[in-house]
């Protein structure tokens, strides 16, 4: 563990020129006295290093010095993919794993090609939550991965929409969707595997038994078909509406793109107001009132008649909810002295 901290701390040193104790300490996730006992064991070991005092001053190598260290472990190489999304990286337990192997890979680019990468990294950021959700707080998320790598068979406990049930499983891989991981896994005598939500396992025990996973079994095609599958799936019935041109224009912030899509390739002329008849697939009812809700009065739902009338009966209600109250109703406040 020591050993793996210098190494950092040198590759820190050889990719930012001079750091201060201070900011190796928070990038290192240590305390300033454990940087200055690493730096006094880096003298010792003969490292070209120096420090100066003062505002602008810090610790830095020797102009011309680098370290070779950078092979990487067999961690870090299994990891390599995931450098480029620290973030689930970190959720998976691989955070540490990742950083070190990043460095690792700065600190053997000639510095042409590490100022670029450099910027690469300042300009791009992959942020995979949607802007109304933070993700899934999935507190075993450490343990189907590591499930995941060690090929190992888990007996979980797991909300499912019919209720709790006690599947055993044995996880394929991981997927990050939309902020949400899924394990792709197959079941003990069951053909095929399927897809459970990793924040709805309640409880897991990783049993001493080693799974195989399916000849030619390809994650990331699966997961492809498996996308087209579910939205073929979703997709139960059509709607007939009017929108409104601002509506049209925040159909994108309130519906998928398939329900966008759709309306640019049906929509009609507009009429005199700028309104637009168009068809839209629907998942359901329930589904279909929801998203078209949050348009209000600038969507107006033609057929089919059961979804017109529910979303006809909710604007009802809220009218009769926000309807002027009589004197003396509402507010709450006692009337001045």
């Amino acid at each position: 563990m020591r050993a793996s901290r210098l190494l950092s701390l040198l590759m820190l040193l050889q990719a930012h020129g001079r750091m201060t104790a201070a900011q190796l300490a928070e990038r290192l996730e240590v305390s300033t006295r454990t940087v200055y006992r690493d730096v006094e064991s880096l003298h010792a070991a003969g490292i070209p290093l120096y420090g100066e005092a003062g505002h602008a001053g810090g610790y830095q190598l020797v102009d011309g010095w680098r370290t070779r260290l950078t092979g990487l472990t067999a961690q870090e190489a299994e990891r390599l993919f995931l450098a480029g999304l620290p973030g689930p990286a970190a959720e998976l337990g691989y955070g540490a794993a990742v950083a070190t192997l990043q460095l690792k890979l700065h600190a053997a680019l000639p510095p042409e090609l590490a100022d670029r990468a450099a910027r690469v990294q300042e300009r791009f950021h992959l942020d995979t939550p949607n802007w109304y959700a933070d993700g899934d707080a999935s507190p075993h998320l450490a343990e189907v991965a590591e499930a995941v790598w060690r090929q190992r068979r888990i007996a979980v406990r797991y909300r499912s929409w019919t209720g709790e049930v006690d599947p055993v499983l044995d996880p394929y891989g991981l997927v990050l969707k939309g902020g949400r991981w899924y394990t792709v896994a197959g079941r003990p005598g069951r053909d095929g595997p399927a897809t459970y939500r990793v924040n709805q396992i309640l409880s897991l025990t990783t049993l001493d038994e080693e799974f195989t996973r399916p000849a030619g079994f390809d994650l990331p095609s699966w997961w492809r078909e498996h996308v087209v599958r579910f939205r073929a799936h979703l997709h139960r019935g059509d709607a007939t509406i009017r929108l409104s041109p601002r509506g049209r224009e925040r159909l994108r912030e309130v519906a998928s793109e398939l329900v966008a899509t759709s309306v640019d390739r049906t929509a009609g002329l507009p009429d005199g107001a700028g309104w637009v008849t168009a068809v839209i697939p629907i998942e359901s009812l329930t589904h279909a009132h929801g998203d078209l809700l949050r348009l209000g009065a600038d969507v107006e739902v033609l057929t089919p008649t059961a979804l017109r009338e529910r979303l006809a009966t909710t604007a009802a209600d809220l009218a009769a909810l926000y309807a002027p109250r009589p004197s003396g109703h509402g507010g709450g406040g006692q009337a001045p002295a």
